[in-house]
């Protein structure tokens, strides 16, 4: 499966995201240097059980215990089965499976054994992408906007926009392609604007045993409390200046802010407050974006898309409209992270989580030679 990783040239890497909606693992070839995007190749998806997602959900929040083995165990089996399907690959970019987020207090925990990985598809893995950066102060979050960078460039974008990732949390990177690279102060602007689709994944689950309310249908029948959004706006993460992260759950609470309204309302309402978050986010871009592109599950919530048209001054596309596949965006990220990670390239800068200095994140695990005698 594997070749031997070039010092120069274009690398063929694949990426795997499994994120905190706990839908499964995507999975995406990218062709590149680690700077340029060169070329996209073939992706796939492999879903989680309703079991699996089970484990994975009773782990979230914790740091260690039975419930993180078992998660671990179950990531790093779920992964390997997604990933032996490909074929001449030099590099792998392993991200694993957040289960607690808290950089300015624990750290951060992304389960699942690289070096294992790496060991079972006999070719290099680059994993644990973010301790480096908060050990350095960093935030950890959001890491896919380097790859933003080489995607503005990719389309040939020249005016200044902004890629929004709307998964169980919500992530902006303002992105300016008039900089020769990701690296120089100004180029780029990162943070998370809020929850995104997780409470809303969590409530309906919880009340009417459905994973996701599809396609926006629920919130449609329903209305925004308004004094639901503005408690949530109070919560002191939105005074906060960029760049800054969030875990999943530290959100849970807004469950409670909508627990006496109707199903419909409650949806509605805490899909409002994933818009209002990224409409606040945006008043921190350095110049007006010519156009915000939309990535991840989100985008297909035609409910939420239509609140963020009508609040904002620019154009609110999926990425698609550019080209580009918004399903598999940060699984091709961790594969181009994982190039430049290998060729001694930083991930991560001032302006994209917060680190003091421009960091590098990331362990290769090489694949061990047995040796014969």
């Amino acid at each position: 499966m594997g070749r031997a990783i070039s010092k120069t040239g274009t690398i063929r890497a694949l990426g795997a995201m499994s994120g905190t909606s706990l839908d499964g693992v995507d999975t995406a070839v990218v062709e590149t240097d680690g700077q340029r995007i060169v070329g996209f190749g073939p992706s796939d998806y492999r879903a989680y059980s309703d079991q699996e997602r089970s484990v994975l959900r009773s782990a979230l929040g914790q740091w260690h215990g039975p419930d993180v083995d078992a998660a671990a165990e179950l990531v790093t089996i779920a992964h390997a089965e997604a990933l032996s399907e490909y074929e001449q690959i030099d590099l792998i970019g392993f991200h694993g499976q957040t289960l607690a987020h808290e950089p300015r207090g624990r750290g951060t925990l992304q389960v699942g054994d690289g070096k294992g990985l790496a060991q079972a598809l006999g070719v290099p893995v680059v994993w644990d992408f973010r301790s480096d950066d908060v050990a350095m102060g960093g935030e950890g979050a959001p890491l896919a906007p380097f790859f933003h960078f080489a995607c503005a460039k990719w389309i040939g974008a020249t005016e200044p926009l902004c890629f929004l990732n709307l998964g169980g949390v919500g992530n902006l990177t303002y992105v300016d392609p008039s900089f020769e690279g990701p690296e120089a102060p100004g180029a780029l602007l990162a943070f998370d604007t809020g929850p995104a689709n997780a409470p809303v994944d969590d409530l309906m689950q919880a009340r009417l045993g459905l994973p996701m309310d599809r396609d926006g249908v629920v919130a449609r029948g329903g209305t925004v409390e308004m004094g639901a959004l503005e408690l949530f706006l109070a919560e002191p993460f939105f005074s906060r200046m960029p760049p800054k992260s969030l875990d999943r759950n530290d959100f849970a609470e807004m469950i409670g802010l909508v627990k006496e309204l109707s199903d419909a309302d409650a949806v509605a309402t805490l899909t409002g407050m994933c818009a209002v978050g990224v409409v606040q986010g945006m008043e921190h871009c350095p110049k007006p974006p010519s156009r915000v592109l939309v990535t991840g599950g989100g985008r297909r919530n035609p409910v939420l898309m239509e609140m963020l048209r009508v609040s904002l001054d620019c154009p609110v596309e999926p990425v698609e409209a550019v080209g580009l596949d918004g399903d598999m965006l940060e699984a091709q990220a961790f594969a181009y992270l994982a190039v430049r990670v290998a060729r001694g390239l930083p991930t991560s800068c001032p302006g994209t989580t917060g680190v003091q200095a421009l960091v590098g994140g990331g362990v290769v695990s090489s694949v061990e030679r047995k040796v014969t005698h």
